[in-house]
């Protein structure tokens, strides 16, 4: 299974809050409905209109938030009473759908990749720009509060010069969905599905440095790929060099023997020592922080972390409190651009 179809679908029934801020929610499967849940649940929105093509989707979210309006299509959503949209389908769809919820005026917050290649990705940008309209990527390691910790380490200067990064996310399963095994629909594999979020997070904690080289292997079923025009990649190593002098070491794969279901890390290491966020136990949703002294670790945070829908959640309040466009937006060019380098492109 993919990272973004690991989460249940709660059947709490939701209380629409009042007075607040209006979202209408464009893919409503498990992680879609994960996202307006929380949202809805943490009271910085309404759910006010929702799209989904399957109806058992509809009949999920309608069991939940009983009050949403059903729409059929974007043209629809976007015609509503709403502030904003929340994007979670194929990523194929992703730049297209933002860019028209944009156009109208409208807040999006949307799953990753916000596009298949850093050219979609900056249309978005510049539409976002161009509406004065906050727009957030699912970025959602970010939110976790192990990452928080290691993020506030490398600022506050303890670790020192950081001069590496580890980044590693493999994970047992493969994507359940025939869109994700297609290049021209998903933009690749598990790099773009699964090391977006850990390249993300070397460069956010690093201040987005400029990025000197890249080079990088792929492989499918065992195999090394020429090109991956034509297939997406079920393995993949890329060294990364940043120009201020951090080397980042990044590792992703589906379908890994790895022995557990997931192995998920981002490791800086820095002249007065390191510090890691990484899964407890193979887990895909429990994380813990680590500092590191030689041959010594301290456990900084451990689970749990009801973490899944915060970076949705942050978004919300953020529109809710009348935010705008904010230059943060050019950090997801930024992560799309070392993945274009990834895939040699």
């Amino acid at each position: 299974m993919s990272e973004d179809t690991l989460l249940e679908p709660s059947t709490t029934q939701i209380e629409a809050p009042t007075d607040t801020l209006k979202l209408g929610f464009l893919g409503i499967g498990w992680i879609g409905r994960n996202r307006m849940e929380a949202i809805a649940k943490a009271g910085a929105a309404e759910v006010t209109a929702v799209v989904d093509p399957v109806p058992q989707n509809v009949e999920e979210v309608l069991r939940t938030a009983p009050d949403a309006r059903v729409n059929q299509s974007l043209e629809e959503l976007v015609a509503e009473d709403i502030d904003g949209v929340v994007i979670a389908t194929p990523s194929a769809f992703h730049a297209e759908q933002s860019i028209k919820a944009l156009e109208r005026g409208k807040a999006v917050f949307c799953q990753k990749p916000l596009g298949r290649f850093a050219e979609e990705t900056r249309r978005v940008v510049a539409a976002a720009r161009k509406a004065d309209t906050l727009l957030g990527v699912d970025l959602s390691y970010r939110s976790t509060v192990a990452m928080r910790k290691v993020y506030d380490l490398v600022k506050s200067g303890e670790l020192g010069e950081i001069y590496g990064v580890e980044l590693v996310f493999h994970n047992a399963y493969g994507p359940d969905k025939a869109w994700f095994y297609d290049p021209k629909l998903s933009g690749g594999g598990c790099v773009i599905d699964l090391g977006v979020h850990l390249v993300d997070l070397a460069l956010w904690t690093l201040d987005f440095p400029e990025v000197e080289t890249v080079t990088s292997s792929l492989f499918s079923k065992g195999k090394r790929l020429a090109s991956a025009a034509d297939t997406v990649e079920d393995y993949a190593t890329a060294s990364i060099q940043l120009a201020t002098g951090p080397h980042v070491q990044l590792s992703c794969s589906w379908n890994l023997p790895a022995g557990q279901e997931a192995i998920i890390s981002a490791t800086f290491y820095g002249t007065n020592g390191g510090a890691a966020f990484k899964n407890v136990n193979g887990s895909f949703y429990d994380f813990v922080a680590e500092r590191f002294w030689g041959t010594k670790t301290e456990t900084l945070v451990t689970p749990p972390d009801e973490w899944g829908g915060r970076a949705g959640v942050e978004w919300a309040q953020r529109v809710a409190k009348g935010e705008k466009f904010n230059e943060e937006a050019e950090q997801f060019v930024k992560v799309a651009e070392v993945l274009d380098r990834i895939y040699g492109r």
